[in-house]
């Protein structure tokens, strides 16, 4: 959970975090409100327009679903044959942030080329798939860095336990990776609004960032 990082991961979280809302912001205007990174609205997406009769709304969602699930699932072959046995696997965190960033260059690449720009919306509801599984302890994600509702819901029981149990800073944590997806997303909205789907060029340098760094950190942890 968000309490066990450290202050230099929950920070690197919360950029990651900040560039998924980006992306999100960005799917969310391009695809006419389907999300790409919240799997949860396009889960609902899917079921209402199954009842209102809306099968390529149904479709659509539900292939979104789809292509964040495959996300993970790559991701987590390609780090899982070498994980480090350690809270957090951090050598194995770089390879899931590349994954994503070749997945995301690759969309933004084919958003350029009308043929291709079908091919778009999966690309990235993958990529969103596969940085989830930067941090993961014991094998399963722990901090998810798309999604914000588990962090909410641990951000009121924390703030609830000031009013019990005495003041506590572990909401803040929560806190914080909620506010980076919210500023995230309306940045991506605004910058789609500008220039369209080339801004999501600006999460893949974000993410690749965020890749060296933890590259970086892998290179210094004791063997």
């Amino acid at each position: 959970m968000a309490t066990r990082l450290t202050r230099p991961q929950l920070m690197l979280a919360c950029a990651m975090t900040a560039a998924a809302g980006f992306v999100d912001g960005i799917g969310f205007i391009h695809l006419g409100g389907y999300f790409v990174s919240f799997m949860s609205g396009n889960s609902t997406r899917a079921g209402a327009d199954l009842a209102a009769g809306d099968l390529l709304g149904w479709a659509k969602a539900l292939g979104l679903v789809l292509a964040f699930v495959f996300g993970v699932m790559l991701a987590t072959w390609i780090t899982r044959g070498s994980r480090i046995r350690r809270i957090y696997a951090v050598g194995d965190q770089p390879r899931a942030v590349w994954l994503s960033v070749g997945l995301l260059a690759l969309a933004a690449a084919c958003g350029s080329l009308l043929p291709a720009e079908a091919a778009v919306a999966p690309l990235i509801a993958a990529a969103m798939g596969a940085v989830n599984a930067t941090f993961a302890r014991g094998g399963e994600v722990s901090v998810g860095l798309t999604y914000m509702t588990g962090a909410l819901v641990k951000a009121g029981q924390h703030a609830a336990a000031v009013f019990t149990e005495g003041w506590n800073t572990a909401w803040l944590r929560y806190a914080a990776l909620w506010t980076a997806i919210a500023l995230g997303s309306a940045a991506g909205a605004a910058t789609y609004l500008l220039i369209g789907l080339a801004g999501i060029w600006a999460a893949v340098v974000v993410l690749a960032a965020a890749a060296c760094l933890l590259g970086g950190s892998a290179r210094r942890q004791p063997r």
